[in-house]
């Protein structure tokens, strides 16, 4: 695989906080693709001032159909899929050329960090982010897509970083809309089909004091000092939001 064959694609909405670091770690890419919804703050000056970026804007729908936009945009036969707020590492460049035919995506995995201080470990999962374009194709689930894979995948080596600094109560908002999607799906699901994650997120009482447990001491994030207790407390709250929302589903509020 060569470099000229990968496109980077990235979607946003005001990421003035995480852009900049996103696209200098994309010097490499002949053209990166950003998909924007409509940014009010300084991403679009940002983004522009990055002679390899396109930047296209398209009012948002929802997540699925705003990454499919962006890979129709795409001219070459590789793409990157990036969040913002993710940082691509260096050996990525080396380790792309050398990747073995057969696989149609490549899954990598993160270091998660809170305003740029590492942690040990956290909960975040390995993501499928460089694929080919014409053997895989997004899909919604619940709050998130997924990525349909028609073919083999594998794992890269390159770890990449996951590193927000957008403030709190923008992470709050997000996580609000994230669980009305999650409740949504998770009270239509069939029982038999969902993860154990699930199945006891759908107990509703659960699911948030084990995440406190699993996170701080089963993960050891209690070992980052307050980096790791902040996204400790990011994890439960999260979790109390979903259970919130299931709860007012069993109250037959929505």
């Amino acid at each position: 695989m060569k470099l000229a064959d990968i496109t980077p694609v990235i979607l946003t909405w005001n990421e003035e906080p995480n852009l900049g670091r996103c696209l200098n770690a994309l010097h490499w890419a002949r053209e990166v693709v950003i998909v924007d919804s409509g940014s009010t703050d300084e991403t679009e000056r940002i983004a522009r001032s990055f002679p390899n970026v396109r930047w296209m804007v398209r009012p948002f729908d929802d997540h699925t159909k705003q990454w499919n936009f962006g890979l129709d945009a795409v001219n070459t036969e590789w793409v990157l899929s990036l969040d913002a707020d993710y940082v691509t590492p260096g050996m990525i460049q080396t380790e792309c050329e050398s990747l073995p035919g057969g696989p149609v995506a490549w899954y990598g995995a993160f270091r998660y960090l809170i305003h740029g201080r590492p942690l040990s470990a956290s909960l975040y999962p390995p993501r499928a982010l460089l694929f080919k374009k014409a053997s895989c194709r997004y899909e919604q689930d619940g709050h998130t897509q997924l990525l349909k894979l028609n073919g083999e995948s594998g794992h890269l080596k390159s770890v990449f970083d996951h590193d927000d600094r957008k403030p709190l109560s923008r992470w709050i908002a997000s996580q609000y809309k994230y669980a009305e999607l999650e409740a949504a799906k998770l009270m239509l699901a069939d029982g038999s089909s969902l993860r154990i994650q699930d199945r006891l997120r759908k107990w509703i009482l659960p699911a948030p004091v084990m995440t406190l447990v699993y996170t701080l001491l089963v993960k050891r994030t209690i070992l980052d000092g307050w980096p790791g207790i902040y996204y400790t407390l990011q994890r439960v709250i999260a979790e109390f939001m979903l259970s919130l929302c299931l709860a007012e589903r069993r109250l037959g509020i929505k």
